[in-house]
């Protein structure tokens, strides 16, 4: 446990520097924005295309792994949306709860963290939990949220989906990856090192920009923020090792990456999501808060479990 807290420990120091340069105001929320855009827009999306464009399809899809991933997210969402109609909440707030509790920060923390920590192997699983979580339980909130204020399906919810799924930088870098890869193409030596010193700039300036971003973050409606973060940090890994290991049996490294991956703190998008739509942006501040400082011991909790069994 002692040996996987010192290596994950600077990750989170990274953030911790974030957040005591966003604290201070050494970095405003002006310049937190700016460096979130351009690591989620440069280096990030290069990181993800050089990955993706030296992987196969079948080492990022596998499907006893995504169903088990799938198996873990929904139970848990269904868990945090039935807790949601007890306490008479409305669909808006419900969905926004459940997404806190299921969408972990695999893009700006999974990828570069697990990556170093359980081997360049990780990548692929890793890579098909962010596409789950984009493509499925993004397009979800959105089709919740706009179907209750509208009281109907309709094509233009449809169409707001598909807009903003093609709009993702990460999606895009992984599906050009993929394409790049499928087409058996090489990579220019030139390119290469673009993108190695590209996406080099993804893993410190994400995780300074997650810290910076939490400066701004308020620790209010803590007892909501405490049970979106036990659902993100223990129920979700916990019903995706279920899946993993009894209901579909999947592959023990496979299992191993997605459930590190389902055990991160709530993602930062969530928020953009609360804040885009006007529902309830101040709870989910206060979870992504209280899950990532909590995420620090239950990580390396996590991972140390998972690599000694």
């Amino acid at each position: 446990m002692l040996a996987i807290f010192l290596k994950t420990l600077p990750f989170f120091a990274l953030i911790g520097l974030g957040y005591w340069a966003g604290r201070t105001r050494f970095f405003t929320s002006e310049a937190t924005a700016y460096l979130t855009k351009f690591v989620f827009y440069f280096a990030l999306s290069a990181m993800l295309f050089n990955f993706s464009a030296n992987l196969s399809l079948a080492e990022v899809w596998d499907t006893r792994l995504v169903a088990a991933y799938l198996w873990g997210t929904l139970f848990v969402y269904g868990i945090a949306t039935l807790v949601c109609y007890f306490r008479g909440l409305n669909i808006e707030v419900s969905a926004i709860e459940a997404q806190c509790a299921v969408i972990g920060n695999v893009g700006f923390l999974g990828v570069p963290m697990l990556t170093l920590l359980l081997g360049p192997e990780a990548i692929g699983p890793v890579m098909m939990a962010l596409a789950v979580d984009l493509i499925v339980f993004s397009s979800l909130i959105t089709i919740l949220i706009t179907g209750s204020r509208d009281g109907r399906m309709s094509l233009a919810i449809l169409k707001t989906v598909g807009r903003g799924l093609v709009k993702n930088p990460m999606i895009v870098a992984i599906t050009l990856g993929l394409l790049w890869s499928g087409l058996k193409l090489p990579i220019p030596v030139p390119m290469n090192e673009f993108l190695a010193l590209l996406g080099a700039a993804a893993t410190p300036g994400a995780l300074f920009a997650i810290g910076a971003s939490l400066a701004s973050k308020s620790a209010e409606r803590l007892s909501v923020a405490g049970w979106l973060s036990f659902c993100k940090l223990v129920l979700h890994p916990l019903f995706v090792a279920f899946a993993c290991f009894v209901l579909f049996k999947v592959e023990p490294y496979q299992a191993m990456v997605i459930i590190s991956a389902s055990a991160l703190p709530v993602a930062g998008n969530v928020y953009i999501l609360a804040q885009h739509y006007n529902a309830s942006p101040q709870r989910v501040s206060a979870a992504i808060l209280v899950s990532t400082a909590l995420s620090i011991v239950t990580v390396s909790l996590w991972i140390a479990w998972l690599t000694t069994t």
